[in-house]
């Protein structure tokens, strides 16, 4: 695998194609998403909280879809390059191990004091614990999961840079790998 960062084209103002039929105003809008707008879905992986309520958590999505498995959003930012949506997570809940092969993860805590990061690769585990205004970046093909080990909710920034991430999978040894995720 090469560490050769890829080459993005250089756009130029006239290669900027606002699409036939809106106004500039209108284009730029349509790359707006208000908080106010915006609900909490508890729903996008209510599965997992099914199966156990220690993966209790929300998404609240606003460029694209994530990797969570909702298949569509319309009242989302259309994603380009990555998508962006905030995650709410309560004390003691956790986001199970899980991986991303076609896309680099980060989180930016927003709000949380103890927010316990754990990785998983060819059998080597690694653990940090972030607080708020802590970011982390974790390359695509690692194992990654994350628990709320603070006494209050915590609130994140989740960035998959991919527009249309593909579904992330478990380790065949997690519990949830024997689950049937729904489709949304």
């Amino acid at each position: 695998m090469s560490n050769t960062a890829p080459e993005f084209p250089k756009i130029e103002p006239d290669d900027v194609q606002i699409p036939e039929g809106k106004s500039f105003e209108e284009w730029i809008d349509s790359h707006i998403a208000l908080y106010e707008t915006r609900t909490l879905d508890w729903n996008a992986l209510k599965f997992q909280a099914d199966f156990d309520p220690k993966y209790r958590r929300a998404q609240m999505r606003y460029i694209g879809t994530g990797a969570s498995g909702v298949s569509s959003d319309s009242n989302t930012v259309t994603a380009n390059h990555f998508t962006f949506s905030t995650m709410v997570l309560p004390a003691g809940c956790e986001g199970p191990l899980h991986i991303h092969y076609d896309a680099e993860e980060v989180f930016f805590i927003l709000k949380g004091k103890k927010i316990r990061l754990f990785f998983e690769h060819h059998g080597e585990k690694v653990e940090k614990v972030l607080s708020e205004r802590d970011v982390i970046s974790v390359p695509p093909g690692i194992y990654r999961g994350l628990r709320n080990e603070g006494i209050e909710e915590a609130l994140m920034c989740v960035m998959i840079g991919n527009p249309k991430p593909v579904t992330p999978t478990y380790p065949e040894s997690h519990p949830l790998s024997q689950i049937k995720r729904p489709k949304n």
